[in-house]
């Protein structure tokens, strides 16, 4: 009895120093704690992989560069998963600009963040699953079947071994790092192949 006494006071001290934890996080915002700890505390987050752009070769280094990618793919720091779930349970939109806080700091991220942190700018085409509108010509089967190694292999699924070297380098580096996923980086989305589709073909995508 007294055993499980203490275990149940050691739950109850847990569970108060988490509560205030939270509160520090949120600020006291009983909605956004409730919303963490029942939807986004559950969720995995992608820790960011880095690229070694020494290490690539020139058709594929070059390609990336037009994009303009190289200082986001190269960006190196610390990571807080909790924190950038709280950063995730806060956002809201705020014309094009993302806004949210942590531990009542307020953060807006704009074209002059993502360009001066990141290297990214809001230009080319706005592009993606559903929306072609400036590559028309673009045709998933088709393109997918120009990069492989073995075109005239029947095509069951969209796997990026089956692709050339260089396609196939890009195709992880998007599904690693530019439209992250925690499982199944082999299988190409859409969304992937539009995007192997411009930076291939030097096409900027904003």
């Amino acid at each position: 009895m007294a055993s499980s006494s203490r275990q149940k006071n050691k739950n109850q001290d847990r569970q108060s120093t988490f509560q205030g934890v939270l509160e520090s996080w949120f600020a006291g915002d009983e909605e956004g704690i409730n919303a963490y700890i029942h939807e986004i505390s559950r969720k995995q987050i992608n820790i960011p992989k880095v690229l070694d752009f020494n290490r690539l070769k020139s058709e594929t280094r070059s390609a990336l560069k037009h994009q303009k990618l190289k200082k986001l793919l190269e960006l190196t720091g610390n990571v807080y998963p909790d924190l950038v779930k709280v950063f995730y349970t806060n956002l809201t939109l705020d014309g094009k600009n993302i806004v949210s806080y942590v531990k009542e700091i307020k953060m807006k991220v704009t074209s002059e963040v993502w360009k001066s942190v990141a290297g990214i700018k809001y230009f080319g085409l706005k592009v993606g699953k559903g929306n072609t509108s400036g590559i028309q010509e673009f045709n998933k089967i088709q393109y997918f079947r120009s990069c492989m190694r073995n075109p005239s292999q029947s095509i069951s699924r969209f796997h990026a071994g089956n692709l050339n070297l260089t396609p196939r380098l890009v195709a992880y580096i998007i599904a690693w790092q530019l439209i992250p996923r925690g499982t199944n980086h082999v299988v190409l989305h859409e969304e992937d192949l539009i995007l192997l589709y411009c930076i291939m073909n030097l096409i900027k995508v904003n």
